[in-house]
């Protein structure tokens, strides 16, 4: 469907190709830019050894701060954890920013069955809110829309006035900001993901670039903040390698707009009430891995999906999770299992770009490989009789295991293609076989194949 669409298409060419060029430039201009990446992916593996003991140290800094550390199982237990403290403080508005990991355990439609409304105040985000829409990207979750689909969204849903509003990009922030104001003076509940989390201190830290973070974070008297056991980094002066690293591998920035840090509670000058929910869902199986663990280093910049030529035509949509792009295709099968993601590890190329940008060195090809052999187990392991393409996967391996029973398959298929064929390409094929040409065409067996042409020169 997302193929078909060619507006969606276009929007997601021109976007991808502008933050690569951007990112491109910065990056380039950082002489020590793999000593940076080896830095990074050390300093997250070093974390991911010894997670136990800094999400101790971590939960021993935020409570000496004045916080209150919730620790979450599932996504249920943390919406749970969530809705309860928007209850204790008998709201039923709050403001969010910054949070896959709530887009994860779907806490929106958690707050709305208790009957608590949660406004988006990102921008894109409240784009994709107002549309009743899905992120498509990690870090540009409205990147399928263009200006002048954005601007007929205002006009339809904001609730202030837009008779006269342009697809400028300053009209559109600037309804949205007269709309977010409103959310933002009234509510008393905030809301936040988080980038970073600092053992020693106890400091947590969310990178945006509007400023509407900011706002939700200093303005409500509480604030909850949901983060994965991973986003951990040990000592402050980690920073300096992961605040050079984000920016530059997400929007192509030499540091990011707005970073904003806070420790415990400062009444009068931020929240006088902290919750941080540590959530894990999934991510000590992961752990578990050895291959599969890499992938709980990824610092959520979306290099990768600006670089992934599958990306690029289908949209995040496409990949049925929030965690679209390569980085999905290897974190969404971990965390919600085989069964219900087996697929997206084959939605790839292999060409290695994603590992290539990678700002913390996630080998991206080699965890789809990996996960491809354990859908092929998992689906040997749930059948008695091999399926379909198991049989098809079988019969392959036994005629490639000999060159001669090769080399007979050749050209029997040289044959039965003669009525498909034309001008050296397949487009349809039959039957059990059509998938394969439905978005593009099979090349044709050429007439001579390599050993022959080999042979005719012997």
């Amino acid at each position: 469907m997302a193929l078909a669409d060619t507006q969606l298409r276009r929007n997601l060419g021109h976007a991808t190709a502008t933050i690569r060029r951007k990112r491109a430039a910065v990056v380039g201009e950082l002489p020590d830019w793999q000593e940076l990446r080896e830095a990074g992916r050390a300093i997250k593996e070093r974390v991911l050894r010894h997670l136990d003991t800094y999400l101790e140290e971590l939960e021993a800094s935020v409570r000496r701060a004045g916080g209150v550390v919730h620790w979450a199982r599932d996504a249920e237990e943390c919406n749970r954890v969530v809705a309860d403290v928007v209850k204790a403080h008998g709201q039923t508005e709050v403001v969010k920013v910054k949070s896959l990991t709530t887009d994860e355990t779907k806490l929106n439609e958690a707050l709305a069955a208790e009957g608590i409304d949660a406004w988006e105040t990102d921008l894109a985000e409240l784009i994709v809110q107002l549309g009743e829409d899905a992120s498509s990207h990690i870090l540009v979750p409205a990147i399928h829309k263009n200006r002048a689909e954005i601007r007929e969204l205002f006009q339809r849903t904001l609730d202030v006035d837009t008779s006269g509003l342009t697809d400028e990009p300053a009209a559109l922030a600037e309804a949205a900001r007269l709309h977010l104001r409103k959310r933002f003076l009234g509510a008393k509940v905030g809301i936040s993901g988080v980038n970073f989390a600092v053992a020693e201190t106890g400091t947590v830290c969310v990178v945006e670039s509007e400023g509407n973070g900011r706002m939700c974070l200093t303005l409500p008297e509480v604030l909850v903040s949901v983060m994965g056991i991973e986003k951990l980094i040990p000592t402050w002066r980690d920073f300096e390698v992961f605040l050079q690293l984000l920016p530059r591998s997400s929007t192509g920035e030499r540091m990011n707009p707005y970073t904003s840090f806070w420790t415990g509670v400062h009444r009068g000058d931020g929240p006088g009430e902290f919750h941080l929910v540590l959530l894990d869902n999934g991510r000590s199986r992961v752990l578990a891995d050895p291959v599969g663990r890499q992938t709980l280093n990824c610092i959520r910049c979306s290099a990768c999906l600006n670089v992934c030529p599958v990306y690029e035509r289908t949209g995040g949509h496409a990949y049925g999770s929030v965690y679209p792009g390569p980085i999905g295709a290897i974190l969404t099968p971990q965390l919600e299992g085989l069964d219900r993601a087996g697929t997206l590890p084959y939605a790839s190329t292999l060409c290695g770009a994603c590992y290539e940008v990678c700002p913390v060195k996630i080998d991206i090809p080699e965890v789809l490989v990996h996960l491809r052999a354990a859908v092929v187990e998992h689906k040997r392991a749930a059948r008695r009789l091999p399926g379909p393409e198991a049989a098809a996967m079988e019969a392959m391996a036994w005629v490639f295991a000999d060159r001669r029973r090769y080399e007979l398959a050749q050209k029997l298929a040289r044959v039965g293609q003669l009525p498909l064929a034309r001008s050296g390409r397949i487009r349809r094929l039959p039957a059990a076989l059509s998938g394969w040409t439905e978005m593009r065409d099979a090349p044709a067996i050429p007439a001579q194949t390599f050993r022959d042409w080999w042979r005719s020169r012997r």
